[in-house]
């Protein structure tokens, strides 16, 4: 009997091309979407399950739909208010990748008689001696391996990635000459639940009892420059649309939470040389104790900055920069890299220097 893998499918091309291809394997392929986000989502909605439903069709595979709407408003959109309003600019794509895409995902395909899933992320899996190496994709622009850093080298044994190896352009051209009706279907750019890029107004939608309200612009010395509508109208690093003039271009370069205030400053004053991490995961069977040398990624289109990474011992670790970083935002992701390999990655949680 083949190995029967349960494949994520968000109605969208990519996911219908992995499980097009673990088909032409020949493993038992079982689809699932899962329902998450609501009508008016960009991603797996019911009208997206209706897309995957009839690329499943196409290939002659079982396929489900399992409803996870409350459990993602609880463990998704609910978590990206909070932060947003406590100062932090969050990653909801990470955490909806860890517990829906795969440990959700992994507890279904279980019930399915399964013991892999499958996705259609641009990522790649190497198997070694010493267990799974998970790697950028192959396609520089579409590589998704930064928002899989808290992924266990545990469950890498049961995650395959049929696209790592490809390009966005070889990924449509096989869904048209398999004539899937994904293979044309835009992708989205934006979070799924913020389809129209105004996370203020989901932040106020999802928790309007919390809202500050208005609050002080100030510099660095504290001194009063203006009001603001609510910190969470504001990140790390922004410019645009702060609400002061100058004689200098002014960035933001704190949020105080505690005393809703918004703190801004020079260019020059955005740099870090040194940041903490918290609850920091490891892609490696046998995670770290000692310093290492590692490129950092602090943000999704982010480069990669040389750094030492110092673990505590704690789930934490101190990322020392070879030279300072700009813009290191509580509540993005720093992500360590070897080369193209995963190693693992945190939660920004503050400039310590």
């Amino acid at each position: 009997m083949s190995e029967r893998i349960v494949v994520g499918m968000s109605g969208g091309v990519d996911s219908s091309v992995a499980a097009a291809m673990l088909v032409d394997e020949g493993y038992d392929v079982v689809g699932v979407t899962m329902h998450l986000a609501g009508s008016d989502s960009r991603c797996c909605s019911l009208d997206d399950a209706d897309d995957a439903r009839r690329v499943a069709d196409r290939l002659g595979i079982r396929f489900y739909v399992a409803n996870y709407k409350d459990a993602f408003r609880e463990e998704v959109t609910l978590p990206f208010a909070d932060a947003y309003l406590a100062g932090r600019t969050p990653i909801p794509c990470v955490t909806c990748n860890k517990r829906f895409k795969f440990d959700h995902l992994l507890e279904r395909a279980r019930a399915l008689g399964g013991d892999a899933v499958a996705t259609g992320h641009y990522a790649r899996l190497e198997q070694r001696p010493d267990g799974p190496s998970l790697h950028r994709g192959a396609d520089a622009k579409k590589d998704q391996a930064y928002f899989l850093f808290n992924l266990s080298a545990e469950q890498l044994n049961h995650i395959r990635f049929p696209l790592g190896a490809m390009s966005k352009d070889e990924v449509r051209a096989r869904a048209r000459a398999l004539g899937l009706d994904t293979a044309e279907k835009p992708e989205s750019q934006e979070i799924c639940f913020v389809p129209d890029g105004d996370y203020a107004k989901v932040v106020e939608a999802l928790r309007p009892e919390a809202l500050p309200g208005t609050g002080d612009i100030v510099d660095e010395a504290g001194r009063v420059l203006g009001q603001h509508g609510g910190i969470h109208r504001f990140t790390v690093g922004q410019r645009k649309g702060i609400g002061v003039s100058g004689p200098e271009k002014r960035y933001v370069v704190g949020l105080d939470a505690a005393r809703n205030r918004v703190v801004v400053g020079p260019a020059s004053a955005l740099g870090s040389l040194e940041t903490r991490v918290e609850a920091v995961s490891w892609t490696l069977a046998e995670p770290p104790t000692q310093p290492l040398r590692a490129s950092v990624q602090v943000r999704h289109q982010h480069r990669g900055a040389m750094a030492t990474v110092t673990p505590d011992g704690t789930r934490a670790a101190t990322v020392c920069f070879d030279e300072p970083e700009r813009a290191v935002a509580p509540g993005q992701a720093a992500v360590f890299f070897d080369g193209d390999r995963l190693l693992g990655g945190g939660w920004i949680a503050g400039r310590i220097r």
